[in-house]
């Protein structure tokens, strides 16, 4: 479809919808899930393991076609844990991986089709026995991955500092840089100085930001009506 031709009313009731299912179905799977998690496309979200943790005001965005994978495995090393952050934003396609730890700090965003991984998961000359190459990874404060980043075991990147699209980091980054590249180096420098505006300062007052949400879907979709919608949907033509 080239625009949406969904009544407000039906978007409304999608959105309920997908509240109950999240508060039902996906919370009781985290260890610990702080308020107002929003998650797009909620059945597209697979946790599997302990020791997933979330915090307030988080963004997943799962889509029928990328599902977004949080997975925790324990071995003789221990339980391994994913921790992230309150106010971050997690794209379609996301997989994080962890056999001992993946810390995700606040303000941070993931962009679609990122893979955060702790481990190698076999040795180079022993590939029988997993999770024997281990080591945690932290993305500090207000980190940004590009999309397809891959970030490998034993890595901290630092707060504010921004990887670009389909790098591949394999050692610690520096914070306040951009870096990019396979493997990632540094490109360029962020001044800390600067007002850098964050994802928090959209919740500072969370009522206003999801009234205002409502609001604009409700301007946006005022003159769909049903018809149309119905029609759209067995009957698509070239002006949906």
């Amino acid at each position: 479809m080239r625009r949406n031709t969904k009544p407000y009313w039906i978007k409304r009731i999608t959105t309920l919808c997908n509240r109950w299912y999240v508060e039902h179905f996906i919370r009781p799977q985290f260890d610990a899930a702080g308020k107002y998690v929003e998650i797009a496309h909620p059945r597209h979200l697979e946790l599997f393991g302990r020791k997933i943790r979330i915090g307030d005001h988080a963004h997943i965005i799962a889509a029928t076609d990328n599902k977004i994978r949080l997975t925790t495995w324990s071995g003789k090393q221990g339980q391994g844990e994913i921790t992230i952050g309150n106010y971050c934003l997690i794209s379609p396609g996301v997989r994080i991986s962890a056999a001992r730890s993946v810390h995700i700090g606040d303000n941070c965003m993931l962009a679609a089709n990122v893979y955060v991984s702790d481990s190698d998961w076999h040795h180079v000359y022993n590939r029988i026995r997993p999770f024997r190459c281990t080591k945690p990874v932290v993305l500090e404060d207000n980190v940004w991955l590009g999309e397809g980043v891959i970030v490998l075991k034993g890595v901290t990147i630092g707060e504010n500092s921004v990887i670009g699209a389909g790098s591949v980091v394999t050692k610690d980054i520096p914070a306040n840089v951009v870096a990019a590249g396979n493997p990632a180096r540094v490109i360029k420098k962020i001044n800390p100085q600067r007002r850098m505006l964050k994802r928090e300062l959209m919740f500072r007052d969370a009522q206003h930001y999801y009234r205002n949400q409502d609001e604009l879907d409700r301007y946006m979709l005022a003159n769909n009506g049903w018809l149309n919608w119905l029609r759209s949907v067995f009957f698509p033509n070239r002006n949906d």
